[in-house]
């Protein structure tokens, strides 16, 4: 941190920090998830890769935001959230390439990772099913006598249209629980377009139609992002029930690395909506002296050097044997699956 920081009140100084902390794991999620794209085309990757560029303002400000003992539930762009919440470039490398010693033990699809017991939920393909799950796990932690947990799941625009949306959405409003739901309206689901998939003026608007409280921001701002989320977050901890966030931005790379996304509208990408937050907080981070130029190239190089030479020993690392597996799927006290 530069001297110029240090020298300025303690406000501005600690959102200073607060800023650099969440663009550097930014950083670290999009140079993780270019070398997840690049082991993909080199076919090192089994399954699918699904990048979050263009989404790591919003994701971020959520796991930063989170404390031990809460619940994460994100959804399969959400890198730069997890690395905030806890996980690690190893731990996402060890899950993409298989490894037996991840905490998935290369038992599942590398976008499922997780560690529940740590409230780490790990992602349910069908969209719109973790608010309902996160919502049960709150209305337990109530009913064992837990307070100020706060319960975090991350949703796009097309999942607000299913059923499991409006069933968990609706029954965290009924019992007031400390639930945040963060929508990344990206403009398209996959390649369906937003007049295409809801017909609300605004995604804000269910917030109402629920009873929850709502909160809108620039998703490509990761300063609007930092404040946006903190207060509703900050709001469902202190017991003001339920709350919606709709971050408007647009996914810059497809729906996953098989679709070139050529369906999206060429005009998107030159609106405010169409910026890169990693540029953007990049610039302002330079234009408010927190950082130089060659500072954050330095956080680069730092970044990629250590991905590469993580994914290089992960790698090398043995794969699950079928002949020596005990898997299980049911989970009992006599078959208990016991996480690494």
């Amino acid at each position: 941190m530069s001297e110029v920081v240090k020298a300025r009140p303690k406000a501005a100084r600690d959102e200073g920090q607060e800023f650099v902390k969440a663009y550097r794991i930014m950083l670290s999620a999009r140079v993780l998830e270019e070398k997840l794209a690049a082991l993909y085309r080199g076919g090192k990757i089994k399954g699918g890769v699904f990048l979050g560029r263009g989404q790591e303002a919003l994701s971020v400000s959520v796991g930063i935001h989170l404390r031990k003992g809460d619940i994460f539930a994100p959804l399969i762009r959400d890198q730069a959230g997890r690395m905030a919440f806890g996980d690690t470039i190893l731990d996402t490398l060890r899950t993409y390439l298989g490894s037996a010693l991840g905490s998935m033990r290369g038992r599942d699809g590398n976008i499922h990772r997780g560690r529940p017991r740590e409230g780490y939920y790990a992602m349910i393909s069908h969209l719109g099913a973790m608010i309902p799950l996160v919502a049960g796990g709150l209305l337990a932690r109530r009913l064992r006598g837990e307070s100020g947990v706060v319960g975090a799941t991350c949703i796009g625009d097309g999942g607000t249209s299913t059923g499991a949306f409006h069933e968990g959405l609706n029954a965290a409003a009924v019992e007031k629980l400390p639930l945040v739901v963060v929508i990344a309206n990206n403009q398209y689901a996959y390649s369906t377009p937003n007049d295409r998939q809801f017909a609300c003026a605004d995604l804000l608007d269910k917030a109402i139609g629920y009873g929850v409280a709502g909160h809108k921001m620039d998703g490509t701002d990761l300063g609007a992002c930092l404040k946006a989320v903190g207060e509703a977050i900050s709001a469902a901890r202190s017991g003001a029930g339920p709350q919606m966030i709709v971050a408007d931005l647009l996914r810059l790379v497809g729906h996953g690395e098989h679709d070139d996304a050529k369906y999206v509208d060429a005009a998107l990408r030159k609106k405010t909506v169409g910026r890169d937050c990693l540029a953007v907080a990049a610039a302002a981070i330079v234009e408010n002296s927190w950082a130089t130029a060659e500072e954050l190239a330095a956080w680069r190089d730092e970044v990629e050097t250590e991905v590469d030479d993580t994914a290089n020993r992960v790698m090398r690392e043995p794969e699950p044997d079928p002949n020596e597996e005990d898997w299980c799927a049911i989970s009992t006290p006599e078959l208990e699956d016991h996480f690494a």
